[in-house]
C-alpha cells in the first residue's frame, strides 16, 4: 500500500502548486501578409503564408 498523507494541505499550497504549471498566454504578432494575429515562427492561420 502506498502511504498517506498525515496532514492536511491547505488550499493555499494547492493553488501555490497549480500556479506553477499554468503557462503564460504566448505572444501575438500582426501577419505581415494579412494583418490578423498569429504566433511568432508560424503560419498564418487565415492566409497560409
Amino acid at each position: 500500500m502506498t502511504p498517506l498523507p498525515k496532514r492536511k494541505h491547505s488550499t493555499q499550497r494547492k493553488g501555490k502548486r497549480l500556479a506553477q504549471r499554468r503557462k503564460a498566454l504566448p505572444t501575438l504578432v500582426n501577419c505581415s501578409a494579412c494583418g490578423k494575429k498569429k504566433i511568432p515562427h508560424r503560419l498564418c492561420k487565415h492566409c497560409q503564408k
